[in-house]
């Protein structure tokens, strides 16, 4: 690949690479929607992945070209970096993360460079395709620019400079994609952010299953108005509390004020929030502010055009999916006989809360979770934003095959469109390694 790729560009530029980066996607195990509210998650980086040719040029001009020819061609002066949100396109990602870099160390005169890009993880799928991109070109703006970093700062600026592009994410995308290792999924957890190894039992493959319904985050507002739902039920708690709720945004600011437990929070949720919709006006009035002040409280450009919100559902979900992913990590480390039932039964858990509490789910995901159940998965359930995407189930290493054999008869083969992008959709994968830097030998 690495051959093809020096190639490709020697024909493109003219010159052949100084260096490549690759930063992998990842599958998150379980701990949906909830890193954003503050919360640790469980996810392994895969084994698909971004990889840059680059080469760092005297003009101050960035060329990006992609081996994907639906991708078009793009370059654009270094000096001014322009990310348009109305239309998510491949090279907006890469110029989050160029920008990123750039501020961070205030580069006045950044290196130009072309770059070929080569990705192996299927677009839009829930594999944070979008995130590995953001932190290649990262790594890739640090090394051309001949600066250094921990691979902490780096997540933390990729986490940040994502948002130029309108989404809200909460760092586990980004962290993931430095901090893998081989062979170790982790508990990442955030302020301060640091990753833990959690050893996967042996005896259970993961497998994940792409539903190819294409859901692009920064493309729609499903995902920005959970990230506001949970700010809102967060005021709302707090307020309820008696805590200083204009400076709380995150449902993890709550538990942590308030010093409870996990399972407390869920109890204060059914006390405090109803299961029926709330109404902006019900909102205003609970708070005892009016719409403009809650307006500015909450900035999101979605907000204008939703009425209605579903707090309890939401906070529900997080505080129990919170709970979760604490618990998968202590069955993995105590490794009891019955694990892998153990941890098959959170992920299930945890796919029926982002279905009914979260409603991140999508006909097509729903029915791959219930095909992938019925031929042996012990677990299984959505993963990444929902709304299309992939599944991830664990699947008894013995049986892998025959599993392999039947989701394939029965979901990708009965759909002419599923059936060609069947070869990147359906795969097993172990935990790998992260973001990295190399030059040929």
């Amino acid at each position: 690949r690495l051959q093809k790729l020096k190639e490709m560009f020697i024909s493109k530029f003219g010159s052949a690479p100084k260096f490549y980066v690759r930063a992998p996607g990842r599958v998150n195990l379980i701990g949906e929607h909830i890193d954003y509210c503050g919360y640790a998650v469980l996810p392994m980086a895969i084994e698909q992945d971004i990889l840059i040719a680059v080469e760092p040029v005297k003009t101050q001009v960035l060329q990006l070209a992609n081996t994907n020819s639906s991708y078009l061609d793009f370059s654009t002066s270094v000096n001014n970096i322009q990310i348009h949100k109305t239309k998510p396109q491949w090279h907006n990602y890469f110029l989050c993360g160029l920008k990123g870099v750039q501020e961070h160390f205030g580069l006045n005169n950044p290196t130009g460079m072309n770059c070929l890009l080569d990705g192996t993880i299927p677009p839009s799928s829930g594999l944070s395709s979008s995130s590995a991109l953001v932190c290649c070109a990262g790594l890739v703006t640090l090394t051309a620019n001949g600066k250094t970093l921990s691979k902490v700062e780096l997540a933390e600026i990729c986490t940040n400079c994502e948002r130029y592009i309108g989404t809200e994410g909460g760092g586990m995308d980004q962290s993931i994609s430095f901090l893998a290792e081989e062979g170790t999924a982790k508990l990442i957890e955030f302020n301060p952010l640091r990753a833990t190894d959690v050893r996967l039992p042996s005896g259970a493959t993961f497998v994940i299953a792409n539903s190819c319904v294409e859901m692009n985050k920064a493309a729609t507002s499903h995902y920005n108005i959970r990230v506001m739902e949970c700010r809102l039920a967060t005021k709302l708690l707090s307020k309820s509390k008696g805590l200083d709720w204009k400076n709380m945004s995150r449902l993890h600011d709550v538990q942590m004020k308030l010093g409870v437990s996990l399972e407390e929070m869920m109890s204060i949720v059914k006390e405090v929030l109803h299961p029926e919709p709330y109404s902006t006006e019900e909102i205003c009035k609970c708070l005892g502010i009016s719409l403009e002040e809650l307006r500015s409280q909450i900035p999101s450009q979605n907000m204008q055009d939703v009425s209605t919100f579903k707090l309890y559902q939401r906070a529900k979900h997080v505080y129990s999916e919170a709970a979760r992913v604490l618990e998968f990590k202590k069955i993995c480390d105590e490794a009891p006989a019955n694990a892998i039932q153990l941890l098959g039964e959170l992920m299930n858990q945890s796919y029926i809360s982002c279905r009914e509490m979260y409603e991140c789910s999508c006909p097509e995901l729903d029915r791959l979770v219930n095909i992938c159940l019925q031929f042996g998965a012990i677990g299984s359930r959505l993963t990444g934003a929902g709304w299309g995407g992939c599944t991830v189930s664990m699947v008894p290493t013995d049986k892998l095959n025959t599993f392999l054999k039947n989701v394939k008869e029965t979901y990708y083969k009965t759909d002419v469109q599923r059936l060609e992008l069947e070869n990147n959709s359906l795969f097993a994968t172990k935990p790998g390694r992260g973001a990295l830097v190399f030059v040929e030998a």
